[in-house]
């Protein structure tokens, strides 16, 4: 029983120091390419916000229309900000700054 917990133990430790292994710095295309997909992420939750606006811009007409028919008073509307189109995506990957030089004595 005793060489069993001694097992688990070494593998356990060996697992743990393994975690602690430092990774190498990601290379300048991992780089752009994480930074593209965090602007398209960005980008994706405008498109998200303003298809939510124009739905309930949908919605809110809808009400008023309906309500005017049965012959009902609305509240007066909450004066909201317009919808805002963000567009097609665009990313244009930021300029590249050179690397620091070491200063020669």
């Amino acid at each position: 029983m005793k060489l069993a917990h001694r097992i688990i133990a070494c593998a356990a430790l060996s697992l743990g120091t393994a975690a602690w292994a430092k990774l190498p710095p990601p290379s300048p295309e991992a780089k752009a390419k994480t930074e593209e997909a965090a602007a398209k992420g960005k980008w994706g939750d405008k498109v998200a916000a303003y298809q939510l606006c124009q739905a309930q811009n949908k919605v809110a007409a809808y009400y008023e229309a309906h309500a005017k028919q049965r012959g009902e008073s609305t509240p007066p509307p909450v004066p909201t900000p317009p919808c805002v189109d963000p567009g097609p995506f665009a990313y244009s990957q930021p300029e590249a700054t050179p690397a620091p030089s070491p200063d020669k004595k």
